[in-house]
């Protein structure tokens, strides 16, 4: 306030706007070195994800049970790899029914990436695969 009573408007010092840091987005968010040619960010995108992802099948119900249920697989594949593997492993014909479920509790799409649902839903670090031959949950 001034003297006369009256709200006065007064500008902080040349010096405290100064010391504040410029938030400038390009500083942060720009990368250092010249950017990629399009050959190279295709060769990078076509280049598969060779790291494998611990899958643990369990099987629920009536379904058998599998000696061996700890398996690795190319986390770059999709679900229905993982669909077709189990089918071969329990010698599953293609008509007989097979219900595949992560975690307990829900059937994912068969284009789904095996490493997608590894980075959102693994337990201990394995992705656990339930399997029966009737619809279970949801």
């Amino acid at each position: 306030m001034s003297s006369s009573g009256t709200p006065s408007s007064e500008s902080p010092p040349p010096a405290a706007i100064a010391q504040e840091p410029a938030l400038n987005s390009t500083t942060a968010a720009e990368p250092t070195g010249p950017p990629a040619s399009p050959a190279t960010v295709i060769a990078n995108h076509k280049r598969k994800d060779t790291s494998k992802v611990i899958v643990r099948f369990r099987a629920i119900g009536n379904a058998p049970i599998m000696k061996q249920n700890v398996f690795k697989i190319t986390g770059s594949s999709k679900f229905m790899s993982v669909m077709q593997f189990l089918r071969k492993e329990l010698n599953y014909q293609h008509s007989e029914p097979l219900f595949l479920y992560v975690n307990s509790a829900f059937s994912p799409a068969p284009d789904e990436i095996v490493n997608n649902l590894y980075k959102c839903f693994n337990t201990d670090a394995k992705l656990i695969v339930n399997y029966c031959t009737s619809p279970a949950w949801g």
